[in-house]
């Protein structure tokens, strides 16, 4: 009995995390077909958006990606819906920074670190609830170049 507890347990522990990687890339997957293309278009004024322009580490092709960005002293937040292995995450990493269009000003970034962080204390209660929701926990730090 006790065995069958503990299997039951594991399975659904189990789904539950399975359910959660498949709820994530369906969701990027949406984004990038359908909610990347209409949110760009408004991302680069609106707070709590932005847009990031980053260097394909593969293709050396030039990305434009809308973000959830949030000011922190001497930088940005960005959290990292999708998690840490997004390829725009991937790029901006390999190339140690990347531009940032937000409220209709221009930032260049550097020194990006993955924090990751399940309380989202560092963003506004509405984000942070929103961010349980979708499991995102980890956030990427970015420093102003001239302020690092």
């Amino acid at each position: 009995m006790a065995i069958a507890i503990l299997i039951s347990i594991l399975v659904v522990a189990l789904s539950g995390m399975l359910l959660m990687r498949f709820r994530k890339r369906w969701l990027a997957a949406f984004n990038l077909a359908v909610t990347n293309r209409i949110t760009s278009r408004f991302a680069a004024w609106l707070p709590g958006f932005g847009i990031i322009s980053h260097v394909g580490r593969k293709s050396g092709k030039v990305y434009r990606t809308p973000v959830n960005v949030f000011r922190a002293p001497n930088g940005f937040l960005i959290a990292l819906t999708y998690g840490t292995q997004s390829e725009w995450a991937k790029n901006v990493l390999a190339a140690n920074g990347c531009q940032l269009e937000t409220r209709g000003r221009q930032y260049q970034l550097s020194s990006p670190t993955i924090v990751y962080d399940p309380t989202r204390r560092r963003f506004p209660f509405p984000v942070r609830v929103i961010l349980g929701l979708v499991g995102a926990n980890d956030f990427m730090q970015l420093w102003m170049a001239e302020a690092r």
